[in-house]
């Protein structure tokens, strides 16, 4: 009788046991996912702050990440890897949104070279707003970091090489080379879609990925840039916004952001 109820009392508290375990990992993880939350609404909100701060540069980063989402769908990356594209696409240039730095970004006259050197450290200040963020989005501050980097090691500012460059950040390298071209700036006129390309494949081996140049140089991805571009374009013109419902927020960390139009993967 005694080792009957020894049994069934060290059954009972298996039981309990596993229940507490369930319990405590179902609060983990609910906790978990509320964090996540947390951090994709304050992803959300600096890209509100960006636009609010300086839409010119809220309506670049937009029309980038919109690019680079071409070219990282067109190379076969998985999802996960495209919201990381995303996502440092929207915040390539948040460093910019800087007081030391924001007069400089605006200024009509030509920049001098003291002013050259401080605009070059926007990827090191945007990689550090975005550090605080790193748990959840590890990628994203050594994406940002890098989107100045160049192929052949010349770039800023840890000139890495090659492959030592994260790989969403060669992809926003050229999704911002071909927007930087083609929409006009302060001191100079956009160039057509056909001179942009023309750029990008002189700056194969050198400023970008010889792998990548060849792949925007396809036809279909040509294409699809083309016309990614004049919808962009009259978008913007016509002063509209990219706005959306998200998807579920289910998996937090890899948020769709609402900036994206329904037929960007067209």
């Amino acid at each position: 009788m005694r080792s009957q109820t020894r049994r069934r009392f060290s059954t009972a508290l298996s039981v309990t046991a596993g229940v507490s375990a369930g319990i405590l990992v179902y609060r983990e993880r609910r906790s978990r996912r509320l964090v996540e939350r947390v951090a994709a609404a304050a992803l959300e909100t600096l890209l509100n702050a960006i636009e609010a701060n300086d839409e010119e540069t809220g309506m670049h980063v937009r029309r980038v990440a919109a690019y680079a989402l071409v070219i990282g769908g067109e190379l076969g990356l998985e999802e996960h890897q495209c919201r990381s594209v995303e996502r440092i696409a929207l915040f390539h240039d948040v460093g910019k949104i800087h007081q030391a730095l924001f007069d400089i970004v605006h200024d009509e006259n030509p920049l001098s070279r003291e002013e050259r050197r401080k605009i070059a450290t926007h990827p090191q200040r945007g990689a550090q707003v975005l550090a605080p963020l790193a748990t959840f989005y590890p990628d994203l501050p050594a994406g940002v970091l890098s989107h100045h980097e160049r192929w052949d090691g010349t770039g800023y500012p840890r000139r890495l090489r090659g492959e030592q460059i994260p790989l969403e950040a060669r992809v926003v390298t050229i999704a911002d080379t071909f927007d930087a071209l083609t929409h006009n700036r302060r001191y100079r006129r956009g160039r057509s879609v056909e001179a942009a390309l023309e750029v990008i494949r002189e700056g194969r081996g050198k400023q970008f990925d010889p792998v990548l140049v060849d792949l925007v140089d396809t036809p279909r991805v040509t294409k699809r840039l083309a016309r990614t571009h004049l919808r962009e374009t009259k978008h913007h013109t016509l002063g509209g916004k990219n706005v959306r419902k998200s998807h579920s927020r289910e998996r937090a960390p890899d948020v769709s952001f609402r900036w994206r139009s329904e037929t960007l993967h067209t």
